[in-house]
């Protein structure tokens, strides 16, 4: 079945401890869908700059990603630059240029408005919002947001979350959505599925992830990595995990959605071991089994 991604396209710089580059493919949608097309078709909506050439949208295309959804508007790609610290858990913004991103209105191809499966990647709320308010009927509609968002666009938010089934973000973020009211990330999450969503997943770096449902909780360790070389993208790529496999499975149960979060994590744990797409280009389906497999050998009791 396939999946649909709405959101940001974009070229970063990026500085970590291990070295630096520039200019090289970012953006939430694009770690996602790439992410989501080892498991699935996938369908991209978003905007691009004069800058965006063939080469790029080949690299989205060796993966069959429907691009049918991309414009490619006068100016430059969005871009940000960033700067990682010795550990690698903090990082800080050098520059960031919205570009053609900065006035961007999603239009969603006629051909894409039935897509029953959809994640709305991190960006300005009502953005996510006009993307939403174009599908048909969709099954499942998943998104993302970060502080910046639920600082400065909290109405905005908290109107999408009415309109979405699950919400994807960080530990950080989760306290700060609920007002840093409530003692533990359960109680955090819980108050969350309050406002609108029947799923809440929050992201919580080197130690994992947890799913709050109505049906359940479910909690698993991130994949054991003695070195990470690039954390950007890995929690659009864990996004992207999720979803992929839940499209390709068709089963919303709470125990397929243990197994979709699994999954997310599996594929995180690739991109952080090099820069940019580079890492998720190198693997396949079975690569992302066989360390499956051996998360779940690592997670056996008895």
């Amino acid at each position: 079945m396939s999946l649909l991604v709405v959101g940001s396209i974009a070229f970063d710089s990026i500085d970590t401890p291990h070295g630096n580059v520039e200019r090289v493919l970012g953006g939430s949608a694009t770690y996602l869908a790439y992410a989501a097309s080892l498991y699935t078709d996938v369908r991209l909506v978003g905007a691009v700059g004069e800058d965006f050439t063939d080469e790029y949208m080949d690299v989205l295309r060796e993966r069959n990603i429907d691009l049918d959804g991309l414009q490619r508007r006068k100016g430059k790609s969005l871009f940000w630059h960033g700067r990682y610290m010795d550990d690698m858990n903090e990082r800080e913004t050098v520059e960031i240029d919205l570009n053609v991103f900065s006035d961007y209105e999603p239009v969603v191809p006629d051909d894409f408005r039935d897509s029953k499966y959809v994640f709305l990647a991190n960006a300005r709320p009502a953005l996510q919002m006009e993307a939403r308010e174009q599908l048909r009927n969709p099954r499942l509609v998943l998104c993302d947001t970060m502080d910046l968002w639920i600082e400065t666009t909290r109405g905005e938010l908290m109107e999408l979350l009415k309109r979405v089934d699950g919400l994807v973000l960080n530990d950080g973020e989760a306290r700060l959505l609920t007002n840093n009211k409530y003692p533990t990330l359960v109680a955090a999450g819980k108050r969350i599925m309050d406002f609108g969503p029947k799923y809440v997943i929050i992201k919580k770096g080197e130690h994992g992830a947890m799913l709050l449902t109505h049906d359940g909780i479910f909690a698993v360790p991130a994949y054991p990595l003695e070195d990470v070389f690039d954390p950007t993208g890995a929690g659009d790529t864990f996004g992207g995990g999720v979803m992929g496999y839940l499209a390709k499975t068709g089963d919303l149960s709470f125990a397929n959605m243990k197994k979709a979060i699994l999954h997310g994590t599996v594929v995180a744990s690739f991109t952080v071991e090099k820069f940019s797409l580079d890492r998720l280009r190198e693997i396949t389906p079975a690569d992302i089994e066989e360390r499956h497999g051996e998360m779940v050998r690592m997670l056996e009791i008895l």
